[in-house]
């Protein structure tokens, strides 16, 4: 049993903003294995899919961005999956140039909002992680009003083309090859 989880703020306003990056990787991901994330529980949007033999769930928490630890925590011990190895979570990151990709085992929240919920309701820092590059706010711009805008129309396409390469990268990572997964996609573009 996985969970995967994008985070992101629900509402339509919200829709397209780099902070959703996870929501869109998670309905990229969801379109690829003919997936509807339209069940409801557990404070969350959610499907459920076969992946690399794996049962998965894909959940978009609908608690906003800041709450996101109180939905995954809930999945967590409704399951009880050991979070080092069966959760994954999909978030935007400001330290990534737009359309690049880091995986990691584990780490801090790294002033992310939603990571940080999660770390606090689950209590571990060990979870494995697809952080997607949105890149970092122009001078003068504020962070919050930069991760809650929508990208300029070429670092969009490049959002697009990172949640296609978020299908294979999480396939990788359900299939217990983390190292590969690493290998493969951290910070490299197509």
């Amino acid at each position: 049993m996985i969970i995967l989880t994008g985070l992101g703020n629900p509402g339509f306003k919200y829709r397209h903003t780099r902070h959703n990056a996870g929501f869109e990787a998670i309905d990229v991901i969801a379109k690829h294995y003919n997936v509807r994330i339209d069940k409801k529980g557990r404070k969350s949007l959610y499907g459920e899919a076969k992946i690399a033999g794996e049962k998965v769930i894909l959940v978009k928490p609908q608690t906003y961005m800041n709450a996101s630890g109180e939905s995954v925590c809930e999945w967590v011990r409704f399951y009880q999956v050991d979070p080092a190895k069966e959760l994954i979570v999909i978030s935007d990151d400001v330290a990534l140039a737009p359309g690049n990709m880091r995986i990691r085992k584990k780490g801090s929240a790294g002033g992310h909002n939603g990571l940080k919920s999660i770390i606090r309701d689950i209590g571990t820092e060990e979870f494995l992680r697809i952080r997607l590059g949105v890149g970092s706010p122009e001078p003068g711009d504020d962070m919050i009003g930069h991760v809650l805008r929508k990208p300029r129309r070429e670092d969009r396409q490049k959002l697009i083309e990172v949640y296609g390469r978020c299908i294979g990268a999480a396939e990788l990572l359900i299939r217990g090859n983390v190292d590969q997964a690493m290998n493969e996609y951290n910070a490299k573009k197509g």
